[in-house]
């Protein structure tokens, strides 16, 4: 008699190790397990780029095994995990197991050679071992990276990673010390100043010892017309609002001591809380969190170009220092805001997320624009947007209950199935960017020809940068169009949602921010009109490969492109 078993497995990170041959040999090792006995693996749930430190209910998959469990008319009849170690963490074995035992599910462990007797405490123990070994494995690893990176960047002054600061473009320097890196390419970068953005910062920590305010320096260079740091590298800043300068963005520079030529390191750290101390099983988040400056470590030299001296550094860090004195007080730890649109709301004029604001007891979400970015070019924005959580949050609940009530679902799912859409769009549409990048790029070129650079160095920018939009010019013109939206995939995920739209309905207030943003929750708020359009996107609970009953799930740009067909405009 054949045995059903449904396999679970995990993948921490695609950047150094390949999701696929993780999962092929993770299988390999749970049908050696089981296939002596009769078993098949008729259900596969594999999470991919979740850390082991991640509890079961917040990996997707593994909380979707969990969901499998309590359905009575499962597919299989047992559970088998392919390694342990990536399974179980700490003590989520402990917080786990009950579960497989109270719905009467077997699961099986190669460790172990079958099934685990919860009766049994040597197994008990077992497991108990191999969740204090993952724990100990990933602690180490931790604490062996950060000694290295340390003495790295005190003895050597190496570029560690990242993207460089404002005004530093990367250098070539050599292959990898590493024998192993180096056959595979890998070589070491170093910080050099950049032609054009290296004029930039000095002129900024000139401007500011002078005496000029952060604000007044982000407005004149906007005036110039000299590309933000956001708009110098629009490719890896697409979150970044890039029309104009921001006081953040000068204070960022003046802040960065890499400036004066030396390598630091461990300004940043990340630090684990508990998301819930009231449920400790729900695990941790990482926050990052600034050290003091008797933290940071420094090279024993200058590693890279020096674009202002180190005592000119200092002197700027005294200003801010003085400028800043008493106009802040401590208010201490700030108690949690029930937020409920959190991280799905936006500016209409600007397109930038709304920032949660507690005022009289209440939940506001606000857009400072104007007073963050140096707007001399004239952009159309009120000095502040407001708008009042409980204005909004009741009429959205009331289209949640009807966009997804049993007798709706059938005739959105008709409607969406006649849509047309277009998954070459999105692409079409960084491509634009892009070609904007090169005007820019070229309109910087010509103007470092005025200022006097060398003039055959110049020529050869602008000559590549004319063949790299004759190249995207290309891209642009041999874009297609897409298909329909398959009509199956439109009734998987509408299932899934109006599941999901219910319960974010009864939530707790605290709980709806995390509930809104899996339901795939959009939401712009266009004060000019008094509107808020909402938009559901519906979203497979993992967006790169996954498995359903009888396969592989690939997620297509067809089942993403869902956005904005359901959406409704309320009076606010």
């Amino acid at each position: 008699m054949t045995t059903r078993f449904a396999f679970y497995g995990r993948v921490s990170t695609e950047d150094n190790q390949d999701p696929e041959a993780s999962r092929a040999w993770q299988l390999s090792r749970a049908r050696a397990l089981i296939e002596p006995h009769g078993g098949e693996i008729v259900m596969q749930f594999f999470d991919v780029d979740k850390s082991r430190s991640m509890p079961w209910p917040r990996r997707p998959y593994a909380a979707a095994l969990i969901e499998e469990l309590k359905d009575s008319a499962r597919a299989f009849d047992a559970v088998v995990i392919g390694e342990p170690h990536r399974a179980f963490y700490g003590n989520q074995y402990s917080l786990t197991f009950p579960l497989f035992e109270h719905f009467r599910i077997a699961l099986w462990v190669p460790e172990v050679g079958g099934p685990i007797d919860g009766a049994n405490e040597a197994h008990d123990m077992i497991m108990g071992v191999f969740g204090g070994l993952s724990k100990g494995e990933r602690n180490r690893i931790k604490i062996r990276v950060r000694a290295a990176m340390r003495a790295i960047t005190a003895t050597e002054g190496r570029w560690l990673g990242g993207r460089p600061p404002y005004g530093y473009e990367l250098e070539d320097v050599g292959p990898h010390p590493n024998p192993a890196k180096a056959a595979e390419g890998k070589r070491l970068k170093r910080l050099v100043a950049h032609p054009v953005f290296s004029r930039v910062v000095k002129w900024i920590f000139a401007q500011y010892l002078a005496g000029k305010g952060r604000k007044d320096i982000a407005e004149e260079l906007t005036r110039q017309g000299i590309p933000s740091p956001s708009a110098s590298d629009p490719g890896r800043n697409r979150h970044r609002n890039q029309i104009a300068w921001s006081k953040s963005a000068v204070k960022v520079i003046l802040e960065n001591p890499r400036y004066t030529g030396y390598q630091v390191w461990n300004r940043q750290r990340k630090d684990e809380v508990l998301i819930d101390v009231n449920d400790v099983a729900l695990g941790y988040t990482t926050k990052m969190s600034w050290n003091s400056r008797d933290e940071w470590i420094w090279s024993e030299e200058q590693a890279h170009d020096e674009l202002v001296s180190l005592a000119d550094y200092e002197r700027a860090q005294e200003i801010r220092a003085s400028r800043a004195r008493g106009k802040y007080s401590k208010k201490g730890n700030p108690t949690r805001r029930p937020y409920a649109f959190r991280g799905c709301i936006r500016c209409g004029y600007c397109d930038r997320k709304l920032q949660g604001n507690w005022n009289n007891k209440q939940a506001y979400y606000r857009c400072r624009f104007p007073q963050e970015y140096a707007l001399v070019n004239e952009i159309d924005h009120p000095k502040v947007v407001y708008l009042r959580e409980a204005e909004v949050l009741d009429d959205l609940d009331g289209w949640l209950a009807t966009a997804f009530a049993p007798s709706r679902i059938a005739a959105t799912i008709d409607a969406l199935a006649e849509q047309e859409t277009d998954p070459a769009e999105a692409a079409a549409a960084e491509i634009r960017k892009q070609l904007a990048t090169c005007d820019r790029q070229l309109k910087q070129y010509r103007g470092a020809l005025d200022a006097g650079a060398d003039p055959m160095e110049v020529t050869q920018w602008i000559n590549e940068v004319k063949e790299k939009r004759a190249r995207i010019e290309g891209q642009l013109r041999s874009g297609r169009r897409g298909d329909r939206i398959a009509k199956e995939e439109i009734i998987e995920l509408l299932e899934r949602s109006a599941d999901l739209a219910q319960t974010v309905i009864k939530a707790d207030p605290l709980e709806k921010a995390d509930l809104y943003q899996q339901l795939g929750l959009k939401m712009t708020y266009y004060p000019q009109k008094q509107l808020v359009e909402a938009r559901v996107i519906p979203e497979p609970p993992h967006v790169r490969s996954g498995c359903v009953r009888g396969g592989t799930e690939t997620v297509t740009p067809n089942m993403i492109m869902l956005s904005g067909t359901l959406s409704f405009l309320a009076a606010t």
